[in-house]
């Protein structure tokens, strides 16, 4: 069954092929801003025709100067007057401007979801969003204040910071979902006790976002893998002792490189596809299991991504720096959305806490004690619930060490928990990946799932060799084979890469690289060049 979830991860996987500015304004507009509306507005009294028409864009302003990484915090109030039953939306200090919204000329007319401090009688109720209209066609609105940030290169998003001075807002501005309530006589009520649970709730799109900026980086991610494969296909290099020219993916230093990435391509891939299924169903995005996954999934993933295009523009050499060739072009959004809907590493410290004290997160049982070599898919992916059984002990020794308070205690801890974080998600990829080559009908494509497989997994492991020899999960000889294992991997895949990218499905028509195609000179083509003109006589 495809759910809203899957169609908006697909959306998000066209346009990150497509443009990196589109991929923010969308993200933005379909999912925090009309998302949040349909989950914050459950009778339905807002008109979304303005906004699904696009008549009206919708942006999202939560995030201050002075408050990122612990948002809940948040400065910018709006306060109840129950004599007009209205908001007066404030922001007090320098640190509570809206920092790095949309909110620019861009557009024409626009609305936003604003976190604000809801104050009732001088009671702090907690975080909550509110609809505000920020500007129509002249420019912003009574009392709302826009100056623009300096450019991001290669992103055309109109980024600025956003303040409000006094601002009234009619009792309907209040998106309070059906967790919170507030009568015209001034009384609060909340199902939730905790503030900060009230704002997390408030902000739950973001966990949705993080799914659709990691298939955005990943798409992204596979159109360059696709257009260095195959321009390695067609760019020529000199052949030892020999005359002949052939193909630089010849070389097996070219292939264990793009065929390493393309593997992670892969396991990132069925890594979306699981976290999505897990995520997908309405009761699934706000527990603790999910929001471990999807910020474990968002962090692999968008950081994975990364490295693959990378990889990819250096195995292009200088053609990989023109924007004609779109990989330098593709690798900005995709370091945007390492940051947005939750910094990487932030999101990941916190998904490391909350694996440590069993919050969201169980470790996998201990496989059985074998061997096998390494060709061997399960035993590779025992290895790696090993490491992560390794890295969760380890961890867990490190939070239990003596310290002299709460900070040196976590710090003594944060590194090995993001270890923790990494591994998991490996382990999750791996899962995933075996699972899907075992879907597979055709005995060939399972093979070369399977051998794909194996060379993720070689190359995941390498690393950590020492410590799995030194737990007796690996031997002596099985180390020293991993290397030659690599190479042995990615010859046998090598015929088969331009396949494997090409599985990816993504047109000519969208791609658009001139060296992703087989005439990739002619458009380098003079006309007026010498090679053009007619040889003189004689």
């Amino acid at each position: 069954m495809v759910t809203a979830t899957d169609q908006l991860v697909s959306l998000h996987e066209w346009l990150g092929v497509v443009d990196g500015s589109l991929t923010t304004l969308a993200t933005i507009h379909y999912n925090l801003f009309l998302g949040s509306l349909l989950r914050l507005d459950p009778r339905r009294t807002i008109d979304l025709l303005p906004f699904t028409r696009l008549w009206q864009y919708g942006t999202a302003l939560i995030t201050e100067l002075g408050y990122g990484n612990n948002a809940a915090e948040l400065e910018t109030t709006a306060t109840y007057r129950t004599e007009t039953d209205t908001f007066v939306l404030h922001t007090p200090s320098p640190g509570a401007q809206k920092f790095m919204p949309n909110t620019g000329p861009a557009g024409g007319p626009k609305s936003g979801l604003v976190a604000a401090r809801l104050i009732v009688r001088d009671q702090d109720c907690g975080v909550f969003l509110f609809l505000v209209p920020l500007r129509d066609g002249q420019g912003p609105l009574p009392g709302i204040r826009v100056r623009p940030l300096s450019e991001i290169p290669g992103s055309a998003v109109d980024h600025a910071i956003t303040s409000f001075d006094q601002v009234g807002l009619p009792r309907t501005a209040l998106l309070a979902g059906d967790h919170a309530d507030l009568t015209t006589e001034g009384a609060f009520h909340s199902t939730l006790g905790s503030r900060r649970r009230r704002f997390l709730r408030s902000i739950q799109r973001v966990t949705a976002g993080k799914l659709c900026l990691s298939a955005a980086a990943l798409a992204g991610a596979r159109a360059c893998l696709t257009i260095s494969v195959r321009y390695a296909h067609r760019r020529h290099t000199f052949a030892p002792a020999s005359r002949t020219a052939v193909p630089v993916f010849d070389y097996r230093c070219h292939q264990t490189r793009l065929l390493g990435v393309t593997a992670r391509a892969y396991a990132a891939t069925f890594l979306l596809r699981e976290t999505t299924r897990c995520c997908a169903g309405p009761d699934n995005t706000g527990t603790a299991e999910a929001e471990v996954l999807v910020a474990a999934a968002k962090g692999w993933i968008t950081w994975q991504s990364r490295d693959i295009v990378v990889e990819s523009r250096e195995r292009c050499g200088a053609q990989g720096l023109l924007s004609a060739n779109r990989i330098v072009d593709l690798l900005t959004p995709i370091e945007s959305t390492i940051t947005a809907e939750g910094d990487n590493l932030v999101i990941w410290t916190k998904a490391g806490a909350d694996m440590l004290i069993g919050r969201g997160y169980s470790p996998p049982p201990p496989p059985a004690a074998r061997t096998g070599p390494l060709t061997d898919c399960a035993f590779l992916l025992d290895l790696l619930v090993r490491h992560e059984l390794y890295c969760h002990q380890y961890a867990r020794s490190r939070l239990s060490r003596p310290s002299a308070g709460p900070m040196e205690r976590w710090n003594h801890a944060v590194n090995p928990a993001l270890d923790l974080v990494d591994a998991y998600a490996a382990r999750r990829a791996a899962q995933a990946f075996l699972a899907a080559a075992d879907r597979v009908g055709d005995d060939a494509t399972r093979r070369l799932l399977e051998q794909l497989f194996q060379l993720f997994a070689l190359q995941r492991l390498a690393p950590h060799a020492g410590l799995l020899l030194a737990d007796g999960h690996l031997t002596a000889e099985a180390v020293r084979d991993l290397a030659p294992a690599v190479d042995r991997v990615s010859a046998a895949l090598a015929p088969d890469a331009l396949a494997l990218v090409e599985a990816f499905a993504i047109p000519d028509t969208i791609l658009q690289a001139p060296i992703a195609t087989g005439g990739y000179e002619a458009a380098y083509d003079d006309p007026q060049g010498p090679w053009q003109q007619p040889a003189p006589l004689g």
